[in-house]
């Protein structure tokens, strides 16, 4: 386990390194850093979906779902405010009162 989350830990460090570093020759066209705009909203996604969605491997959308209520009003307060901490205290307060 230990040596799984080491090596992923290496894999993440080269390829943030390959790409931030200046010295290195290796440049982003255009088109690739587009494309590779989608990527962080698309793991994020990946991420959140089955938690909120899923959690209990079940579908649960409904009004008892703290998950899905919390998240509801996370993306609320993050529309009307724009602020990352804001919403994330209104988010894991909101889950943990309905909870």
């Amino acid at each position: 386990m230990l040596t799984t989350i080491v090596l992923m830990a290496c894999i993440t460090f080269a390829s943030r390194y390959l790409f931030l570093h200046r010295a290195l020759p290796f440049r982003v066209g255009p088109k690739l850093q587009r494309f590779l705009s989608f990527s962080a909203p698309a793991v994020l996604t990946a991420i959140w979906v089955p938690i909120v969605l899923l959690p209990e491997g079940q579908w649960h959308i409904s009004y008892r779902n703290p998950y899905l209520l919390a998240a509801v009003l996370a993306i609320i307060v993050a529309y009307r405010s724009k602020s990352i901490y804001l919403t994330t205290l209104v988010g894991m307060a909101a889950y943990f009162l309905l909870r």
